[in-house]
């Protein structure tokens, strides 16, 4: 798999990753079981955003001392920055079921934050593995490109149909399984994930809320990273814009939970702009568009979204139905 990124920016980036989570894991953690506010999930949101800005800025300058060329450290900043966007909206949708199995689980707000962290972990891990074999895949199998544009395309209108109907986990075939496979408690004991009664050690309900936060993940990865595949076939950039929008997961679930309501029709954005990118890579050997460009249309898909959601309320959007 080809890359631009030199050794040492390898390096820097695990380095980043690393302290990053050292400080959101085991820093934080010692605020103990709290209730994220607000005001406390925007201030993180900006850190995390701050964070990856930055690096993005490291990584045009050392493609432009690797290559020599403005033109290509240009292009692969705004590869990092159409990724890093790419998967940041797609993880609203994954907020949102997140918020689901939450409310479903009635867990409490102060025990999320230790779900979400151990998701996180999870899901960085995950999807360094799928991303680097998805690149060998790709390099070894070109035609690979048009199935992930095709499935992204079926999933795409998929949400759309589905975005104006309310969620909901009963008759789960995943929850059916794990309920199957594991003794569950009626109660939380706290954080932990098992707990006994009558003399047996069962789970608690938190960790039947961990195996589906996981089961999820996985479901969204397989969205997510063809679609930054489509905007660059660089496994640097693939990898780096999709674990800095995973870091900032957690503050950005707590802002959202508190606005989710005002942004209603955002899926109806997601769908779109799944369709867009599964066509540009159904599209990508007749006619190429530029990184400018897919930039471009998923801020604007955006911004209409919100917009429009700001402007009308729930449950009044007849969008394609």
């Amino acid at each position: 798999m080809q890359t631009v990124a030199p050794l040492w920016l390898w390096a820097a980036f695990v380095a980043v990753v690393l302290v990053s989570l050292f400080v959101d894991f085991v820093v934080l953690r010692k605020q103990g079981a709290h209730e994220i506010g607000v005001k406390e999930a925007l201030h993180w949101s900006l850190v995390w955003i701050a964070l990856s800005f930055a690096f993005n800025g490291l990584l045009w300058w050392a493609v432009r001392d690797a290559t020599g060329s403005v033109e290509t450290a240009n292009t692969r900043a705004l590869e990092f920055l159409t990724g890093y966007l790419i998967e940041k909206s797609l993880a609203v949708d994954n907020i949102f079921v997140f918020l689901l199995i939450f409310s479903y689980f009635a867990v409490p707000a102060a025990y999320q934050k230790r779900v979400l962290m151990i998701g996180i972990i999870g899901a960085i891990v995950l999807r360094t593995i799928m991303i680097l074999v998805g690149g060998w895949l790709l390099q070894q199998f070109h035609w690979i490109l048009y199935l992930f544009g095709a499935f992204l395309i079926l999933t795409g209108v998929k949400m759309w149909w589905a975005a104006g109907e309310e969620p909901s986990l009963d008759g789960n075939p995943a929850l059916r399984l794990l309920r199957r496979v594991m003794h569950v408690s009626h109660n939380y004991d706290g954080e932990k994930f098992w707990t006994v009664e009558n003399g047996t050690r069962i789970a608690t309900p938190l960790l039947m809320v961990i195996c589906l936060v996981a089961l999820t993940d996985v479901i969204f990865a397989v969205d997510s990273i063809p679609a930054i595949f489509a905007v660059t076939s660089d496994p640097f950039i693939v990898l780096t814009s999709n674990v800095f929008a995973i870091l900032g997961l957690r503050a950005m679930y707590f802002l959202l939970a508190a606005v989710a309501n005002k942004f209603h029709l955002l899926n109806y954005g997601l769908a779109l702009i799944l369709v867009f990118i599964g066509t540009k890579m159904c599209l990508i050997d007749v006619f190429k568009i530029p990184v400018s460009v897919s930039l471009g249309v998923v801020i604007a898909i955006l911004a209409v979204t919100m917009w429009l959601s700001l402007r009308t309320s729930p449950g009044k959007e007849h969008v394609g139905h």
